[in-house]
C-alpha cells in the first residue's frame, strides 16, 4: 500500500459527474451561508476586548488588517474550490497534491474540529435559550439543562438544536440554505439595530486618540481578531453542490469576506463611539453600550441576534463536517456504507445522521468549558 499516493485530478473532477448530490447553490447561497458560519458571538465580545486591552478605537484598522490576512486565503480557497468542485475541501486538496496519508490526517482533523466546534456552538446556543427564558420568567429545571458534571442529566437544548439542524440537513440542502438565509437576515438585521440605536449616541471625542497603544496595539488586535473570520474554510465543502462553482464560489467567499468586514468595522465604530474604550473589557460590550444610552432592552436585542447567529453556525459546522467524511467515505479511507445519497433528497443522509448524533452526546453530556478548549487548541493548530 503506497501511503503517499495521490488521486489524480481527472479522477477527481469524475465525481462531479456523477451527480449524486444536488446542485441546488448559488453565489448567493454561499455567500449567505458564509455569512451564517463567519459572524457567531464574536462580533458583540471579541470587539469590545480586542478596543479595552489591545488597540483602542484603532481596533477599526486591527479589522482591515485581520480581513487582509484572510483575504489571500480566502483566494486560494476560491481558486481550489472552483478548479476542484468537489465535497472534500481541504481534504481533497490534501490528497492531489501531497498523498493519500497526507489527506488522511487533513480530513480526520476536519471532522474532529467541526464536530468539537459544533458540540461548543450548541452548548453557548442552550446557555442564551435558557437565558431569554429566564428573562421571560421561565426557568427550565436543572437536570434538563446541565450536563452532569455541573449537577444534571443532559443538556437537552443543545442536543435539540443538534438534532434539528441534522433533520434539515437531511431533508435537502436547498432547505437547510433557506432556512439559514432567513436566520441570516435576522441576525444581520439585529447588527443593523444595534447600530441604529448607537449611532445617534457617538461622540467623535471618544475616538481621541485613536492609538492609544500605538501600531503595536494594532497589530496585536489583529491576531485576536483574526478568529472572527474562522469558518470561510468551511465554504469550500459545498462546492460539488454549487451549480456553476467556477463562478460561484469566488463570488461567494469573497462577498462573505467583504461583508462581515464592513459590519465588524462599522460595530467597532459604534461600540468606541459611544463608550470610552477602556470601559469596554467586558463579557456583554453590546449590551453594555445600548444600557450607557439608557436602553435596557439590550440584553434581550443581543440575545436574538445570538440565537440566530449561533443557530447558523451549527448548520453550517455539520454541513461542512458530513461532506468531509462523504468524501473520505467514497475514496475508500472510511466504510463505503456511509457513502450512499438519500434516492429523493440527495443528501449523505447516513453520514449526517451518524455525525448528528455524535455532536448531540458530546454537547449534552460534556462541560462547554472542555469543549470550548478542545476547539480553541484544534482552531489554533489550524492557523499554525
Amino acid at each position: 500500500m503506497d501511503i503517499l499516493r495521490r488521486k489524480s485530478f481527472d479522477d477527481l473532477l469524475a465525481h462531479t459527474k456523477e451527480k449524486k448530490l444536488n446542485k441546488a447553490l448559488g453565489a448567493f447561497d454561499i455567500t449567505m451561508m458564509g455569512l451564517g458560519i463567519i459572524i457567531g458571538t464574536g462580533i458583540f465580545v471579541l470587539t469590545g476586548i480586542g478596543a479595552a486591552k489591545y488597540a483602542g478605537p484603532g481596533l477599526m484598522l486591527s479589522f482591515v488588517f485581520a480581513a487582509v490576512t484572510c483575504a489571500f486565503v480566502c483566494l486560494a480557497y476560491s481558486e481550489l474550490a472552483s478548479f476542484l468542485p468537489v465535497s472534500g475541501s481541504s481534504y481533497t486538496y490534501a490528497y492531489a497534491s501531497l498523498g493519500e496519508i497526507f489527506g488522511w490526517w487533513v480530513g480526520w482533523s476536519l471532522i474532529l474540529e467541526y464536530s468539537v466546534g459544533a458540540s461548543a456552538v450548541a452548548g453557548g446556543w442552550s446557555a442564551y435559550f435558557v437565558g431569554i427564558l429566564h428573562s421571560m420568567g421561565i426557568d427550565l429545571p436543572k437536570a434538563l439543562t446541565a450536563v452532569p458534571a455541573d449537577g444534571g442529566i443532559i443538556n437537552l437544548p443543545a442536543v435539540l438544536i443538534v438534532a434539528l439542524a441534522t433533520a434539515l440537513l437531511v431533508v435537502g440542502v436547498r432547505e437547510s440554505a433557506r432556512v439559514n438565509r432567513v436566520l441570516v437576515y435576522v441576525k444581520i438585521g439585529t447588527i443593523f439595530l444595534f447600530l441604529f440605536l448607537a449611532g445617534p449616541h457617538i461622540e467623535p471625542m471618544n475616538w481621541e486618540p485613536f492609538l492609544p497603544y500605538g501600531i503595536h496595539g494594532v497589530f496585536a488586535g489583529t491576531a485576536v481578531l483574526f478568529f472572527a473570520y474562522l469558518g470561510f474554510d468551511a465554504l469550500s465543502t459545498a462546492a460539488e453542490e454549487t451549480k456553476n462553482p467556477k463562478r460561484d464560489m469566488p463570488i461567494g467567499i469573497i462577498s462573505a469576506l467583504a461583508i462581515c468586514t464592513v459590519l465588524y468595522i462599522a460595530v467597532c465604530a459604534a461600540m468606541t463611539g459611544v463608550v470610552p474604550y477602556p470601559m469596554l473589557d467586558t463579557a456583554a460590550p453590546a449590551s453594555f453600550v445600548l444600557e450607557y444610552i439608557g436602553l435596557h432592552l439590550g440584553s434581550a436585542i443581543v440575545g436574538t441576534g445570538a440565537i440566530c447567529g449561533l443557530s447558523t453556525v451549527v448548520l453550517g459546522m455539520l454541513f461542512a463536517q458530513s461532506r468531509a467524511l462523504y468524501s473520505m467515505s467514497r475514496d475508500g479511507l472510511m466504510p463505503m456504507s456511509l457513502y450512499k445519497v438519500h434516492p429523493k433528497f440527495q443528501t449523505p443522509y447516513i453520514i449526517q445522521i451518524v455525525i448528528g448524533i455524535i455532536v448531540a452526546c458530546i454537547t449534552g453530556f460534556t462541560p462547554i468549558h472542555i469543549v470550548a478548549e478542545t476547539c480553541s487548541a484544534g482552531d489554533r493548530k489550524s492557523v499554525v
